[in-house]
Protein backbone atom coordinates (compact mmCIF):
# COMPACT_ATOMS: atom_id res chain seq x y z
CA UNK A 1 0.00 0.00 0.00
CA UNK A 2 1.39 3.40 -1.01
CA UNK A 3 1.18 6.07 1.68
CA UNK A 4 0.37 9.56 0.49
CA UNK A 5 2.98 12.22 1.19
CA UNK A 6 2.15 14.66 3.98
CA UNK A 7 0.76 17.96 2.77
CA UNK A 8 2.79 19.80 5.43
CA UNK A 9 6.02 19.30 7.39
CA UNK A 10 6.37 21.37 10.56
CA UNK A 11 10.08 21.65 11.36
CA UNK A 12 11.21 22.52 14.88
CA UNK A 13 14.90 23.15 15.71
CA UNK A 14 15.57 22.68 19.44
CA UNK A 15 18.42 24.03 21.55
CA UNK A 16 18.32 24.57 25.33
CA UNK A 17 14.61 25.39 25.51
CA UNK A 18 13.29 22.64 27.78
CA UNK A 19 10.98 25.00 29.64
CA UNK A 20 9.21 26.06 26.43
CA UNK A 21 8.77 22.71 24.68
CA UNK A 22 5.35 21.95 26.16
CA UNK A 23 3.88 25.20 24.87
CA UNK A 24 5.40 24.76 21.44
CA UNK A 25 4.43 21.15 20.81
CA UNK A 26 1.01 21.40 22.43
CA UNK A 27 0.22 24.23 20.02
CA UNK A 28 1.20 21.97 17.10
CA UNK A 29 -0.25 18.66 18.22
CA UNK A 30 -3.59 20.12 19.27
CA UNK A 31 -4.38 21.03 15.66
CA UNK A 32 -2.50 18.49 13.54
CA UNK A 33 -4.37 16.43 10.99
CA UNK A 34 -3.12 13.12 9.62
CA UNK A 35 -1.41 14.86 6.73
CA UNK A 36 0.89 16.90 8.95
CA UNK A 37 4.42 15.64 9.53
CA UNK A 38 6.17 16.92 12.67
CA UNK A 39 9.98 16.74 12.82
CA UNK A 40 12.16 18.10 15.63
CA UNK A 41 15.94 18.29 15.74
CA UNK A 42 17.92 18.73 18.93
CA UNK A 43 21.20 20.55 18.32
CA UNK A 44 23.05 19.02 21.30
CA UNK A 45 21.14 20.78 24.06
CA UNK A 46 22.76 20.77 27.50
CA UNK A 47 19.60 21.42 29.55
CA UNK A 48 17.77 18.13 29.07
CA UNK A 49 15.76 19.33 26.09
CA UNK A 50 16.47 16.16 24.10
CA UNK A 51 15.21 13.80 26.82
CA UNK A 52 12.14 15.95 27.40
CA UNK A 53 11.49 16.12 23.68
CA UNK A 54 11.68 12.32 23.55
CA UNK A 55 9.09 12.11 26.34
CA UNK A 56 6.74 14.47 24.48
CA UNK A 57 7.08 12.26 21.40
CA UNK A 58 6.45 9.04 23.30
CA UNK A 59 3.34 10.49 24.97
CA UNK A 60 1.90 11.93 21.77
CA UNK A 61 -0.77 10.16 19.74
CA UNK A 62 0.47 12.05 16.69
CA UNK A 63 3.90 10.87 15.47
CA UNK A 64 6.87 13.14 16.04
CA UNK A 65 10.14 12.33 14.34
CA UNK A 66 13.15 13.29 16.45
CA UNK A 67 16.62 13.93 15.08
CA UNK A 68 19.81 14.98 16.84
CA UNK A 69 23.05 16.50 15.62
CA UNK A 70 26.17 14.74 16.94
CA UNK A 71 27.68 18.17 17.73
CA UNK A 72 26.20 21.62 18.14
CA UNK A 73 26.09 23.29 14.72
CA UNK A 74 23.71 26.21 15.17
CA UNK A 75 20.26 27.18 13.96
CA UNK A 76 21.05 27.34 10.24
CA UNK A 77 22.48 23.82 10.18
CA UNK A 78 19.52 22.53 12.20
CA UNK A 79 17.04 24.02 9.73
CA UNK A 80 19.01 22.64 6.78
CA UNK A 81 18.98 19.14 8.28
CA UNK A 82 15.25 19.40 8.96
CA UNK A 83 14.45 20.41 5.38
CA UNK A 84 16.54 17.53 4.07
CA UNK A 85 14.50 15.11 6.21
CA UNK A 86 11.07 16.57 5.40
CA UNK A 87 8.67 14.81 3.03
CA UNK A 88 5.72 17.21 3.07
CA UNK A 89 4.59 19.23 0.09
CA UNK A 90 5.00 22.38 2.21
CA UNK A 91 7.49 23.16 4.98
CA UNK A 92 6.90 25.45 7.96
CA UNK A 93 9.67 26.30 10.41
CA UNK A 94 8.64 26.94 14.00
CA UNK A 95 11.18 27.96 16.63
CA UNK A 96 10.91 25.81 19.74
CA UNK A 97 10.25 28.71 22.12
CA UNK A 98 7.36 29.97 19.96
CA UNK A 99 3.90 28.53 19.32
CA UNK A 100 1.18 28.26 16.71
CA UNK A 101 -2.08 30.12 17.24
CA UNK A 102 -5.13 27.88 17.40
CA UNK A 103 -6.63 27.33 13.95
CA UNK A 104 -3.47 28.28 12.05
CA UNK A 105 -2.98 24.90 10.39
CA UNK A 106 -6.63 24.72 9.28
CA UNK A 107 -6.42 28.20 7.75
CA UNK A 108 -3.21 27.28 5.96
CA UNK A 109 -4.75 24.09 4.58
CA UNK A 110 -7.73 26.00 3.19
CA UNK A 111 -5.37 28.36 1.35
CA UNK A 112 -3.26 25.48 0.04
CA UNK A 113 -6.31 23.55 -1.17
CA UNK A 114 -7.86 26.55 -2.89
CA UNK A 115 -4.81 28.25 -4.39
CA UNK A 116 -1.73 25.97 -4.24
CA UNK A 117 0.71 28.90 -3.86
CA UNK A 118 4.47 28.46 -3.78
CA UNK A 119 4.64 30.67 -0.69
CA UNK A 120 2.18 31.57 2.07
CA UNK A 121 2.89 34.42 4.49
CA UNK A 122 1.21 35.15 7.82
CA UNK A 123 1.36 37.66 10.68
CA UNK A 124 2.43 37.17 14.28
CA UNK A 125 2.15 38.52 17.80
CA UNK A 126 4.65 39.13 20.54
CA UNK A 127 4.43 36.74 23.47
CA UNK A 128 5.75 37.97 26.81
CA UNK A 129 4.40 38.49 30.33
CA UNK A 130 4.17 42.28 29.95
CA UNK A 131 1.44 41.87 27.35
CA UNK A 132 -0.78 40.18 29.90
CA UNK A 133 -0.13 42.78 32.59
CA UNK A 134 -0.27 45.90 30.39
CA UNK A 135 -2.69 45.04 27.62
CA UNK A 136 -3.40 48.63 26.60
CA UNK A 137 0.24 49.65 26.39
CA UNK A 138 1.26 46.66 24.29
CA UNK A 139 -1.95 46.15 22.29
CA UNK A 140 -0.20 46.84 18.99
CA UNK A 141 2.12 43.89 19.62
CA UNK A 142 -0.82 41.49 19.48
CA UNK A 143 -0.84 41.74 15.68
CA UNK A 144 2.37 42.50 13.82
CA UNK A 145 2.17 42.68 10.04
CA UNK A 146 4.84 40.94 7.97
CA UNK A 147 3.96 41.98 4.42
CA UNK A 148 2.86 45.18 2.68
CA UNK A 149 0.69 44.18 -0.25
CA UNK A 150 -2.47 42.55 -1.46
CA UNK A 151 -4.25 40.36 1.09
CA UNK A 152 -6.16 37.09 0.76
CA UNK A 153 -5.50 36.55 -2.93
CA UNK A 154 -3.05 34.72 -5.16
CA UNK A 155 -0.34 36.98 -6.62
CA UNK A 156 2.28 36.22 -9.25
CA UNK A 157 4.14 39.56 -9.51
CA UNK A 158 7.72 39.09 -8.21
CA UNK A 159 8.32 42.83 -7.83
CA UNK A 160 5.30 43.16 -5.55
CA UNK A 161 6.72 40.32 -3.47
CA UNK A 162 10.12 42.02 -3.16
CA UNK A 163 8.50 45.34 -2.30
CA UNK A 164 6.12 43.86 0.25
CA UNK A 165 8.83 41.94 2.06
CA UNK A 166 11.25 44.85 2.39
CA UNK A 167 8.65 47.51 3.12
CA UNK A 168 7.88 45.67 6.36
CA UNK A 169 11.35 44.15 6.78
CA UNK A 170 9.99 41.00 8.47
CA UNK A 171 12.18 38.38 6.84
CA UNK A 172 11.97 35.68 9.50
CA UNK A 173 11.56 32.13 8.22
CA UNK A 174 8.75 31.14 10.59
CA UNK A 175 6.20 33.52 9.05
CA UNK A 176 6.77 31.98 5.60
CA UNK A 177 5.38 28.59 4.59
CA UNK A 178 6.85 27.38 1.31
CA UNK A 179 6.68 24.47 -1.07
CA UNK A 180 9.43 22.00 -0.31
CA UNK A 181 10.28 21.85 -4.01
CA UNK A 182 11.76 25.36 -3.71
CA UNK A 183 14.47 23.93 -1.46
CA UNK A 184 15.49 21.01 -3.63
CA UNK A 185 18.16 22.67 -5.77
CA UNK A 186 20.63 23.80 -3.13
CA UNK A 187 18.85 26.58 -1.24
CA UNK A 188 20.14 26.55 2.34
CA UNK A 189 20.54 28.72 5.41
CA UNK A 190 24.13 29.97 5.82
CA UNK A 191 25.71 27.80 8.48
CA UNK A 192 27.64 29.55 11.24
CA UNK A 193 25.96 32.94 10.76
CA UNK A 194 23.43 34.93 12.74
CA UNK A 195 20.57 36.70 10.93
CA UNK A 196 20.40 33.78 8.55
CA UNK A 197 16.85 34.74 7.53
CA UNK A 198 18.15 37.97 5.99
CA UNK A 199 20.25 35.83 3.66
CA UNK A 200 17.78 33.04 2.99
CA UNK A 201 14.36 34.70 2.66
CA UNK A 202 15.10 36.93 -0.37
CA UNK A 203 16.70 33.97 -2.15
CA UNK A 204 13.72 31.76 -1.35
CA UNK A 205 11.46 34.52 -2.69
CA UNK A 206 13.45 34.51 -5.94
CA UNK A 207 12.14 31.01 -6.64
CA UNK A 208 8.51 31.89 -6.00
CA UNK A 209 6.05 32.10 -8.88
CA UNK A 210 2.86 32.51 -6.88
CA UNK A 211 2.30 33.66 -3.33
CA UNK A 212 -0.52 34.39 -0.89
CA UNK A 213 -0.51 36.72 2.10
CA UNK A 214 -2.96 35.91 4.89
CA UNK A 215 -3.17 38.89 7.28
CA UNK A 216 -3.95 36.69 10.27
CA UNK A 217 -1.83 35.98 13.34
CA UNK A 218 -0.61 32.38 13.11
CA UNK A 219 2.51 32.63 15.29
CA UNK A 220 3.12 33.60 18.89
CA UNK A 221 6.70 34.89 18.96
CA UNK A 222 8.25 34.61 22.41
CA UNK A 223 10.57 37.40 23.47
CA UNK A 224 12.89 36.08 26.16
CA UNK A 225 16.25 36.56 27.76
CA UNK A 226 18.90 34.26 26.35
CA UNK A 227 17.56 34.31 22.80
CA UNK A 228 19.90 35.03 19.88
CA UNK A 229 18.70 38.61 19.54
CA UNK A 230 18.65 39.40 23.27
CA UNK A 231 22.30 40.43 23.30
CA UNK A 232 24.67 41.67 20.62
CA UNK A 233 28.38 41.18 19.98
CA UNK A 234 30.74 42.05 17.14
CA UNK A 235 30.00 38.87 15.18
CA UNK A 236 26.24 39.41 15.35
CA UNK A 237 26.62 42.97 14.11
CA UNK A 238 28.92 41.87 11.28
CA UNK A 239 26.53 39.07 10.30
CA UNK A 240 23.61 41.49 10.30
CA UNK A 241 25.43 43.86 7.94
CA UNK A 242 26.59 40.98 5.73
CA UNK A 243 23.00 39.77 5.47
CA UNK A 244 22.51 42.56 2.94
CA UNK A 245 25.30 41.34 0.66
CA UNK A 246 24.27 40.38 -2.85
CA UNK A 247 20.51 40.68 -2.39
CA UNK A 248 19.98 43.59 -4.77
CA UNK A 249 22.29 42.01 -7.33
CA UNK A 250 20.38 38.72 -7.54
CA UNK A 251 17.02 40.49 -7.59
CA UNK A 252 18.16 42.93 -10.28
CA UNK A 253 18.79 39.88 -12.47
CA UNK A 254 15.20 38.74 -11.84
CA UNK A 255 13.84 42.28 -12.30
CA UNK A 256 16.02 44.00 -14.94
CA UNK A 257 13.43 46.80 -15.13
CA UNK A 258 13.06 47.19 -11.37
CA UNK A 259 11.18 50.40 -10.61
CA UNK A 260 12.89 53.20 -8.71
CA UNK A 261 10.20 52.96 -6.03
CA UNK A 262 11.13 49.30 -5.47
CA UNK A 263 14.81 50.10 -5.26
CA UNK A 264 14.02 52.91 -2.84
CA UNK A 265 12.16 50.55 -0.51
CA UNK A 266 15.22 48.33 -0.42
CA UNK A 267 17.56 51.30 0.13
CA UNK A 268 15.49 52.39 3.13
CA UNK A 269 15.68 48.87 4.56
CA UNK A 270 19.48 48.76 4.14
CA UNK A 271 19.92 52.17 5.76
CA UNK A 272 17.75 51.02 8.66
CA UNK A 273 20.00 47.99 9.17
CA UNK A 274 23.09 50.22 8.97
CA UNK A 275 21.68 52.59 11.60
CA UNK A 276 20.84 49.66 13.86
CA UNK A 277 24.33 48.21 13.47
CA UNK A 278 25.90 51.56 14.37
CA UNK A 279 23.63 51.92 17.40
CA UNK A 280 24.44 48.43 18.72
CA UNK A 281 28.17 48.84 18.09
CA UNK A 282 28.10 52.06 20.10
CA UNK A 283 26.07 50.47 22.87
CA UNK A 284 28.46 47.56 23.39
CA UNK A 285 31.53 49.76 23.06
CA UNK A 286 33.09 48.36 19.88
CA UNK A 287 32.38 51.33 17.65
CA UNK A 288 35.22 53.30 16.06
CA UNK A 289 35.86 55.43 12.99
CA UNK A 290 37.31 52.35 11.31
CA UNK A 291 34.21 50.27 12.07
CA UNK A 292 31.91 53.05 10.88
CA UNK A 293 33.81 53.30 7.62
CA UNK A 294 33.57 49.55 7.14
CA UNK A 295 29.81 49.52 7.76
CA UNK A 296 29.33 52.50 5.46
CA UNK A 297 31.25 50.78 2.66
CA UNK A 298 29.14 47.64 3.11
CA UNK A 299 25.98 49.73 2.94
CA UNK A 300 26.98 51.44 -0.32
CA UNK A 301 27.96 48.07 -1.78
CA UNK A 302 24.59 46.58 -0.79
CA UNK A 303 22.57 49.34 -2.45
CA UNK A 304 24.94 49.53 -5.47
CA UNK A 305 25.37 53.29 -5.19
CA UNK A 306 27.21 55.91 -3.19
CA UNK A 307 26.08 58.83 -1.09
CA UNK A 308 24.96 60.87 -4.11
CA UNK A 309 22.70 58.11 -5.42
CA UNK A 310 21.26 57.54 -1.98
CA UNK A 311 20.45 61.24 -1.61
CA UNK A 312 18.85 61.27 -5.06
CA UNK A 313 16.44 58.49 -4.13
CA UNK A 314 15.43 60.06 -0.82
CA UNK A 315 14.93 63.45 -2.51
CA UNK A 316 12.87 61.97 -5.35
CA UNK A 317 10.38 60.59 -2.86
CA UNK A 318 10.37 63.65 -0.64
CA UNK A 319 11.63 61.69 2.34
CA UNK A 320 13.60 64.56 3.82
CA UNK A 321 13.34 63.52 7.47
CA UNK A 322 14.80 60.08 6.80
CA UNK A 323 17.40 61.61 4.52
CA UNK A 324 18.61 63.95 7.27
CA UNK A 325 18.80 61.03 9.69
CA UNK A 326 20.72 58.88 7.20
CA UNK A 327 23.19 61.63 6.31
CA UNK A 328 23.89 62.33 9.96
CA UNK A 329 24.72 58.67 10.54
CA UNK A 330 26.80 58.47 7.35
CA UNK A 331 28.87 61.56 8.20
Amino acid sequence: MVTASPWLSILVPVYNVKGYLDDCFQSILSQCDTGVEVIALDDQSSDGSYDYLSKIASDSSHPIKIMRHPINRGLSAARNSLVAEATGNYVWFLDSDDALVEGAIAQLRNIVNQHNPDLVMCDYQMWRPELLDNFGQFKKELHLVTFAGAENCLISDPEQLFQGLYKKGKLHAWSKISKRSLWQDGLQFPEGKYFEDMVNTPRLALKVNTYYYCPQVWIKYRQREGSILATFNTKKIDDMISGLDGVLAVWADRLPKMRMATRYIYIRYCVKIYLYAVKEAQRIGVFSAEEKSKYRSRLFSSIAMGRRGLVKHYMRFGDFFRLAKALKALH
